[in-house]
């Protein structure tokens, strides 16, 4: 096991609304969850890993009630996940996820940010193929075993674990599997009691692309606009 490699943080690009953007992005999450497994996190493991993921970004616990109250309404809005696929300036690979209740206006927006931005709009499976969707949780690696640990994950679909860090750069342990083994691997974390910090799926680049800072600057510039579009849950790219 060695330190895992991750494509490039854009912390550069902090905001003042970040944190009211996670929180948005959990809320949706949980909409989304709660209509498709119900409103108990106890039988509904997608929800339950997602208010794992709102502590991990100090959401309040009312605004995560809040959400799974407005969710289990009869008038709650319907997302829908939409992926559209483009590339940033320099060739750079993006997959912007999206959740959205108008595809028809988010299509319109993501456009229009790549385009004014050095970007552009690609078909479905113009850049996906660069993509593994995974499997990605987090873990606070203090008091863990990790070669314990690590022999008894492979069993559940474990296919690399690293040290990495955190956005304050805190140490971090990074276990990867399939996404089709998520729900194993989340299930063998809980019956060894090990809560992640954050447990979430991935489009983990198979060949990243280096660029000088400055063309490096350009693109993540399109990325952090594209993240600030109220309509983006997440933005993947290609560099390293």
């Amino acid at each position: 096991m060695g330190r895992i490699f991750e494509v490039r943080k854009h912390a550069m690009f902090a905001r003042w609304n970040r944190m009211a953007k996670g929180f948005a992005r959990i809320a949706k999450d949980i909409n989304m969850a709660v209509k498709a497994g119900g409103a108990d996190p106890a039988s509904n493991p997608t929800l339950r890993r997602i208010m794992q993921n709102a502590r991990a970004i100090n959401m309040p616990k009312d605004k995560v009630e809040a959400a799974i109250k407005r969710a289990s309404g009869h008038d709650a809005t319907n997302y829908h996940q939409v992926l559209y696929e483009g590339y940033a300036p320099h060739g750079i690979a993006l997959l912007v996820e999206t959740a959205t209740d108008n595809p028809n206006r988010t299509v319109a927006h993501v456009r229009n940010i790549m385009s004014k931005n050095g970007g552009n709009l690609g078909t479905t499976g113009s850049v996906s193929f660069q993509f593994h969707k995974m499997g990605v949780f987090r873990l606070d690696p203090a008091a863990i075993d990790q070669d314990e640990l690590e022999l008894e994950m492979i069993d559940h679909g474990l296919e690399e674990m690293g040290e990495s860090s955190g956005e304050k750069g805190e140490p971090q342990l990074v276990l990867r599997c399939a996404f089709e083994n998520f729900g194993k691997l989340q299930e063998a974390l809980e019956a060894r009691r090990i809560a992640p910090l954050s447990a979430e799926h991935d489009y983990v680049c198979t060949t990243p692309v280096e660029l000088p800072e400055a063309q490096a600057t350009e693109a993540l510039e399109l990325i952090d606009k594209l993240e600030q579009e109220d309509d983006v849950q997440r933005v993947f790219h290609s560099l390293a």
